[in-house]
Formats: C-alpha cells, structure tokens, sequence
C-alpha cells in the first residue's frame, strides 16, 4: 500500500492579518471630538472672563464699583461655573451688596442661562440705614433671555433671616419664610414685574412691629412696565429719565401688604417718575385698621404728627363695616398725600444729581 502523495495536497491557506484600521478609527474620532470639544471649552472660558471684565469697566464708568478677591472659572467639561469670592457692588447712590461667595452656572450649550447662588448668605448695604446681613435655607437667582428688555430675572429666598450691622439703623423685618422676584419681557414692549413675601417676621423695633403685634406680615406688587425699549442708559437714572421721556409707566394691578390685622390693598394706579425723581401718579387703594397704622407712623417719625392724625380723621369718616375704607394716594409736585391730607414728601425713584 503505497502512502499518499503529500505534494498534490493543497498548501493551507494564510492567515489574514488582521485589520486594526476599524478599530483605530473610532477611537481617532473620538480623540478629534475631545480636542475639538476642550478647545470650544477653553474658548468659552476665555470669553467669559472677557465679557465679565468688560462689564465691570462698563459699569465703572458709570460711576458703579464692582470688585472681587478672586474668581475661578471651571466646570469643565460641560459647564461653565464662575466663583467669586468676597464680592461687593456699590451703586452712585449708596445701594450695595456683599457676598462671601458667588456662584454662577451656565450649560456650555446654552450659555445665556445662568444660575446664580450665595450659599453663605449676602449683605445689603443701606446708603443711610447701613449694611442687614441676609441668611438663608437657600438664596438664589436666575438670568435669562439677555437681550431681551427687561431680560428674564427671578430671585428665591426661603427661610430668610435678616441682621443688621452693628450700629446700623434697625430694619423692618426679621425675617420671611419665601421671598420671591420675577421680571420678564412681555409682548407690546411691555416687562412685568411680581414680587412677594410670605411669612414675614417684624423687627424688634419699628412702624411694622407696632402695627403687626407679633403677627404674620404678607406682601405682594404686581405690575406691567410700558415702553421697556425706551429704558436703558449707562445709570440708573439715565435709564429712568429716558423711559419716562419715551412714555414709560408703571400699571399696579394688585399689590398690598398685610401686617397682622391691618392691611394696605392697592386695588389699580399708574405711577411713573418725575422730573425731580420721585414719585409721579395714584393708586387707588383699600385700607383696614388704617388709623392705627397712621399713629405708628406718626410715632416712628414718618409722618407727621398732625399729618397723621388728619389723615386718621379722613379714614375713620370713611370707613364701613370692618374697619375697611376706600381712598386714593397721590404722588404729585413731589408730595404725597392721602385724600385730601399731605403726608410728606413723594418716594425718590432715583437722585437727580
């Protein structure tokens, strides 16, 4: 028996080599898509320092003064995080704010969102009454819709506590379970404006603790702002004078505030700014326990004595069942007056100087 001839035996077939092209590409890819993505990344860190530079020298040179001690820009790789630490901002008149630290945070991809936080507190600076140091379960803020007039702002306070300084003048409220702020561009070149406080607390001193007794203190303002394109301005009163040249005003349609068993409803008015900066128009207003609230403002030193006192008399004629009556407030030739009494001078929206 003769053995096979292994010559005519096919040769085995060769090993392919293996193709690592399909395995190098996506990761190729990938690669150019991080690089791509940490330079936009880089780019919009650049930018936000640029931009947030270029404002506060904006705001410098209207006579605002806006610093911090250091700001870090991180939150790669997909948001942009901005922390300042010891900020403070003062405006001409003698408003401020002083924070500890600030913290905003926008998505890269939609950076014109931010959140804004102070998650130890804030100090609002009084230009008389001097700097209340304002803590809180949280303190918030967001900012949207920049180019719009007025842009998208809100503000949220829960479990709020306020102090002021040493030797600073005392201020009304102690406290407030939520303190909310909302303005938002409406349609017709219209803003709306709502604000509200729930839970409010007196101070130990003053014309709210008076009228109050110990109780519960509410507010609420809601209001349209007409002809919003017409504002702005490097100031503030820049920004006001030229809205009030371009027909600006401000329509109430519900706002009030309750302390304990007194309240001020205004139930419609229109009010704008005058030329001297106050107070310009009527608010038509509902009033219950009003002469008690005349006298702890007669005895704080807000009102006049006599002023008080007339006003008072005005009131209780007409009252009607439940202590309520109805009148109307007017701001004009830089006055406040109630019905027919002058209470004192109109509240300045802006100095003029």
């Amino acid at each position: 028996m003769t053995s096979p001839d292994t010559d005519s035996l096919p040769d085995p077939a060769t090993p392919r080599k293996y193709r690592r092209l399909g395995l190098i590409l996506p990761f190729a890819a990938l690669g150019l898509v991080v690089v791509g993505w940490s330079a936009a990344w880089f780019w919009a860190q650049g930018q936000t320092a640029k931009r947030m530079d270029a404002a506060v020298e904006g705001w410098k040179q209207a006579g605002y003064q806006v610093a911090w001690r250091q700001r870090t820009i991180g939150g790669y790789p997909f948001r942009m995080d901005v922390t300042l630490t010891d900020a403070t901002a003062r405006a001409p008149g003698g408003w401020g704010l002083e924070t500890p630290k600030l913290e905003g945070e926008a998505y890269l991809f939609s950076m014109g969102h931010w959140l804004i936080a102070a998650p130890t507190g804030l100090t609002f600076v009084r230009p008389l009454g001097g700097p209340v140091a304002v803590k809180g379960q949280l303190i918030r803020a967001s900012l949207t819709h920049l180019q719009s007039r007025p842009p998208s702002f809100s503000f949220e306070g829960v479990k709020l506590t306020f102090a002021p300084a040493a030797g600073a003048q005392p201020f009304g409220l102690a406290g407030a379970d939520r303190v909310e702020f909302h303005l938002r561009a409406g349609p017709d070149d219209e803003g709306g404006v709502f604000a509200s406080l729930d839970g409010g607390k007196a101070g130990p001193s003053g014309v709210l603790a008076q009228v109050a007794g110990g109780k519960p203190i509410a507010m609420v303002w809601n209001s349209t702002l007409s002809k919003m394109s017409a504002f702005g301005g490097p100031t503030w009163p820049d920004a006001v004078r030229h809205w009030t040249a371009g027909g600006g005003q401000m329509t109430v349609r519900n706002a009030g505030i309750t302390a304990g068993d007194a309240s001020v409803g205004v139930t419609s008015g229109t009010l704008s700014a005058a030329s001297d900066g106050r107070l310009s128009g009527a608010l038509q207003v509902t009033l219950r326990q009003a002469p008690r609230g005349m006298t702890a403002l007669a005895s704080q030193g807000v009102v006049d004595g006599s002023a008080a006192q007339s006003a008072a008399t005005v009131i209780q004629a007409r009252q009607g069942a439940g202590d309520t009556a109805q009148a109307a407030i007017d701001f004009q030739a830089g006055r406040t007056t109630l019905g027919p009494v002058a209470l004192g001078a109109a509240p300045k929206v802006y100095d003029p100087r």
